[in-house]
């Protein structure tokens, strides 16, 4: 390819809430027996599903699909408040890894339904994350795709009925700023949280890819098709001026043709080793240039379960050979025992983990943990 020079986004790929999604999946791969289930994908990311599919997790559509007594991880899009309690019947073992900024939006629209509020929710029909939120109080919330669709909820409600606006945590700012300002012309004691509902680091990888897509002759987003934040960063890259934007999922679907300065960046669920195949398949004849706008610095720990799940593992083995069972967390494993692979392998029974291996799981990245199931 005659490509000059790659302008690389930063940030780019995983945040905070798929590494938390995709470390605590591999602890369900290493914990448990073959096959552990999966409600919908961990992530929206094929190379990622695949992978995970490759160790024995089943992903299914219906919690009904997955057997008594069998382990099951909730997707980091959220679970509707039936799909959760389903879930756990049957004596299954249940890890949630929903990520935090979408149980924020559940808990918003929890209390605004509770205080009489009809909810706008500004998001996509059909997402995983939107059906998850609205199950929370369908009595109450409202879909609102667009602003004439605002408008249709103005003109159906009374003048006193008290209306709140939330949106789906992975909108481009664009696609979110249009709606909000035509509700808030529409309803003018609207209640919107203090807080915005976008999630940070989908925010982070627009402004990035803003950064750099008007000095490109063609963007690549790295990511799935039915990734939301991924579909949204391509909106982004047009909406900048960048004549050609093209979503692939890896190296391998690439054009020939490409030329001259080519950004580069990842939706939030893609891996970095697909950017740097990416990267290396594009062959800059002048190098790479990252440009970054902000660092990222977030994190999210485990979800409880895993770690009562890991604790309670460890308190049973050290009992089972004659040692004092472990308090608190003082018997959990290093991060560098994590990122080796020390503990229970793929395809071991419970009785491989010798202790739950959460401290210092901040230092260890996904990346890590996926290249390691792959060895």
């Amino acid at each position: 390819m005659p490509v000059e020079r790659v302008l690389l986004a930063s940030p780019r790929g995983f945040c905070a809430g798929v590494e938390k999604a995709i470390k605590a999946l591999a602890w369900m791969v290493r914990v448990f027996e073959p096959p552990v289930y999966c409600y919908h994908e961990i992530v929206h990311n094929a190379h990622v599903v695949a992978q995970f599919r490759s160790q024995g997790v089943v992903f299914v559509d219906d919690v009904e699909e997955v057997p008594p007594g069998a382990p099951l991880m909730l997707s980091a899009h959220g679970s509707a408040p039936e799909v959760v309690v389903a879930a756990r019947d049957h004596a299954r073992t249940v890890v949630d890894a929903v990520c935090p900024l979408v149980t924020k939006v559940h808990h918003e629209l929890k209390v605004r339904s509770r205080k009489g509020y009809t909810v706008l929710y500004v998001g996509h029909e059909g997402h995983e994350e939107a059906v998850g939120t609205m199950a929370v109080a369908p009595q109450s919330a409202r879909l609102a795709r667009s602003a004439a669709e605002v408008d249709e909820v103005a003109s159906a409600m009374g003048p006193d009925v008290p209306v709140a606006l939330l949106a789906q945590t992975t909108l481009s700012h664009d696609e979110w700023s249009g709606i909000m300002t035509r509700a808030q012309e529409r309803f003018e004691a609207l209640w919107m949280p203090n807080r915005s509902d976008l999630c940070f680091a989908t925010t982070n990888r627009q402004a990035a890819l803003k950064a750099i897509a008007g000095r490109a002759d063609a963007v690549i987003v790295i990511g799935s098709a039915n990734s939301s934040n991924t579909r949204a960063l391509e909106k982004v890259a047009s909406a900048s001026g960048c004549a050609r934007v093209l979503r692939v999922n890896g190296a391998n679907e690439l054009p020939d043709d490409l030329f001259g300065t080519v950004g580069v960046t990842a939706g939030a669920s893609a891996p970095e080793e697909i950017v740097q195949a990416v990267v290396a398949r594009l062959a800059p004849t002048e190098g790479v240039e990252e440009i970054a706008v902000t660092e990222e610095d977030e994190y999210f720990p485990p979800p409880p379960e895993l770690r009562d799940l890991l604790r309670g593992l460890a308190a049973v083995l050290a009992l089972g050979l004659g040692a004092p069972a472990p308090k608190g967390d003082s018997s959990e494993m290093s991060s560098e025992a994590v990122a080796a692979g020390q503990g229970p392998g793929a395809g071991q029974s419970s009785k491989g983990a010798a202790g739950g291996a959460l401290v210092g799981d901040r230092h260890v990245s996904a990346a890590d943990v996926l290249a390691r199931l792959a060895g």
